[in-house]
């Protein structure tokens, strides 16, 4: 096991089977030279508490169960990274990360909602590596009703 899923176990996780993405004319990453490109993510969450997979902020999804959401969207991206790379180890930079949320015209509170993604990737890959650039944006709907959907880039170490 690698040093970073290791770290992850010592923070009570486990990575999640990898998505598989319903068509063959895309996939979880495409990799250009040293970046990483991650298909939006948002399907098929580990059960972890208070993730929720579908609904929408401001009507039936509270803040907190919005951040255990995007905190497990997360878990299935570096399930995704480590599928490509065949390590986390490999990654030297989370860049920067998208996050979207199923959201009802009043609720202003994206950004702590996809922190449960960002304080994930900077608690494990540490201050350096895991700070990233960062947009949290409210969508009208996401995809089959998902509460949240999250995207971005990453670094890696050349092979």
């Amino acid at each position: 096991m690698s040093r970073i899923e290791n770290q992850l176990k010592s923070m009570g996780y486990e990575l999640p089977p990898v998505f598989v993405f319903p068509k063959n004319n895309r996939r979880g990453c495409v990799r250009m030279g040293h970046l990483l490109y991650l298909s939006g993510h948002g399907l098929n969450l580990p059960l972890l508490e208070g993730v929720r997979q579908t609904g929408r902020f401001g009507q039936d999804i509270t803040e907190a169960e919005g951040y255990a959401t995007a905190r497990a969207v997360m878990l299935t991206i570096l399930s995704t990274v480590k599928a490509e790379l065949g390590s986390l180890d490999r990654v030297k930079q989370v860049v920067r990360l998208f996050g979207m949320c199923n959201a009802s015209p009043d609720f202003t509170a994206m950004p702590q909602v996809i922190d449960g993604a960002s304080d994930l990737v900077y608690e494990l890959f540490g201050p350096e590596a895991g700070c990233h650039a960062r947009t949290a944006v409210g969508m009208a709907t996401l995809p089959r009703g998902i509460a949240v959907e999250i995207s971005g880039e990453i670094e890696v170490w050349p092979d």
